[in-house]
């Protein structure tokens, strides 16, 4: 598992496909946290830290395609 303690604000989440799937709003326990001006519906989105593949510069890049990430996302209240 990556070292998630790099990731930060603002940082663009992508894909293991290169696709962006969001923003970092920031980490919230064990989820990444996205920015919701990145989500279609208006909501935050959060997505596990397991799935991070990599943290590099300004990028988290996950170890799922974008699509099978998004289709995992866990909305907010």
């Amino acid at each position: 598992m990556a070292d998630t303690s790099q990731i930060k604000e603002h940082m663009n989440v992508i894909g293991a496909d290169g696709v962006h799937v969001g923003t970092v709003d920031h980490l919230d326990g064990d989820r990444i946290k996205l920015t919701k001006n990145d989500s279609g519906d208006g909501k935050h989105h959060y997505i596990a830290t397991g799935l991070v593949a990599e943290v590099e510069g300004d990028t988290v890049r996950l170890s799922a395609n974008a699509a099978v990430a998004i289709s995992v996302f866990e909305e907010s209240e």
